[in-house]
């Protein structure tokens, strides 16, 4: 279960704590209302993406059958579950508000950290729909299928990485096994 409240909600109330005493000392009471209102504006029209986000993510873990997806993207998916990943995240369309929650899904459902590094680090560096949407016609298309081929490899060692490590900073428990 996720604390409610963890270091990094910690650091970032400080964080904005400190910037509000900042803009009070500078600009007063009226600056920092300006600011609490336009950001609980920005915030109104944000929640309903992070809800969306975090509805799609619980229910494609209650849709996903749970056998296929560890078998294809688990613990002993290999080099497989790696590329699957790879190729799931560059094709996973939308912001961070579907990502994330679509990663999380997968972990919960039997992807391991591996494979679901791999979706992420994919989305994140090629990204076909932002590729076409945004960067060919910015950058062109060979600048584009350049990064892309350049990019190609980073999921899958980031993915193989994040393997590696994580079963050596988790190893399986004998408890964990009897209870599988």
């Amino acid at each position: 279960m996720r604390k409610p409240i963890g270091w990094s909600t910690i650091i970032i109330a400080v964080l904005v704590a400190v910037s509000a005493a900042l803009v009070w000392r500078r600009d007063g009471t009226d600056g920092v209302l300006d600011i609490l209102t336009h950001d609980l504006s920005l915030f109104g029209g944000i929640l309903p993406r992070v809800l969306a986000g975090c509805l799609l993510g619980a229910f494609i873990s209650e849709i996903l059958p749970h056998e296929k997806v560890s078998r294809s993207l688990g613990p002993q998916s290999g080099l497989k579950g790696l590329l699957i990943g790879t190729a799931f995240g560059a094709i996973l369309p939308g912001g961070p508000f579907t990502a994330y929650p679509v990663a999380s899904a997968l972990l919960a459902v039997g992807a391991d950290f591996g494979a679901t590094i791999a979706m992420a680090v994919s989305w994140t560096l090629i990204g076909y729909g932002r590729a076409v949407a945004w960067e060919i016609p910015i950058m062109d298309t060979d600048f584009t299928l350049w990064r892309i081929v350049i990019s190609l490899p980073l999921p899958v060692l980031a993915g193989g990485l994040g393997r590696f490590v994580y079963v050596r900073l988790y190893p399986k428990r004998d408890s964990d096994e009897e209870a599988s």
